[in-house]
């Protein structure tokens, strides 16, 4: 078979690898919309936000223990990336395995897209803009502070969490090469005459030199 003729074989099957990793990115992108989507819901959920107090002047004025609280925004945003992010990472890698080191990429981006999500899609859950409700508030009434994350450097957790699956795997997990290779142990062994064959053919020798090497004399007329 000529190089091009085995180009022209390999061309279909790379084709249709490529489309069929393209469709699993975008069912693994539709999965980062919808994980990310529910976490947004149970981080709006559980953060307790401080309150502005609307004085009778119209000033605003928040407790020290409010300025305290609003650290507990970004910390259940990291509470959700260590406990959301390597869940997907697995998925993920289970899903790209066999590409090999472009799945922890994959894996990584899996888990910012979803961690970004998160971010945009908690304000908008969450209690409303703020310059909105701190407009209407009559003096006396207490308007909960903006959500959002106060520091966006919160978002890179998501990819460190969401990777480490993967790390884990190619560190701790078994080497597919070390496997081969105790398969080839394990295989019967051949004839000795058949091996010397192959070998010889795999050498590029002729045919005399195949049945040389084989201990094998042609029958008259052979050649």
């Amino acid at each position: 078979m000529s190089m091009a003729a085995a180009e022209e074989e390999t061309a279909p099957v790379t084709a249709d690898r490529a489309r069929v990793v393209v469709s699993w990115l975008g069912i693994l992108l539709l999965l980062c919309v919808v994980v990310g989507a529910l976490v947004s819901l149970f981080w709006t959920s559980v953060v307790i936000l401080p309150t502005w107090h609307v004085q009778s002047d119209g000033a605003a004025t928040m407790a020290e223990s409010g300025w305290t609280a609003m650290i507990s925004i970004d910390a259940w945003y990291v509470i959700c990336a260590v406990l959301v992010g390597p869940g997907l990472g697995y998925v993920a890698w289970r899903w790209f395995k066999p590409l090999g080191w472009p799945a922890a990429l994959i894996c990584a981006f899996a888990g910012l897209v979803t961690g970004w999500l998160c971010a945009e899609l908690g304000p908008v859950v969450g209690p409303g803009p703020f310059a909105e409700r701190i407009a209407a508030a009559t003096p006396g009434t207490d308007v909960p502070v903006a959500f959002g994350l106060q520091a966006w450097s919160a978002l890179a957790v998501w990819p460190l969490a969401a990777v480490a699956p993967a790390l884990f795997a190619s560190v701790l997990g078994p080497d597919p090469e070390d496997h081969h290779r105790r398969r080839e142990n394990q295989a019967p062994a051949g004839d000795p005459g058949d091996q010397a064959v192959r070998d010889a053919e795999q050498a590029g020798g002729s045919q005399p030199d195949v049945a040389a090497s084989s201990g094998v004399r042609p029958e008259n007329g052979a050649y």
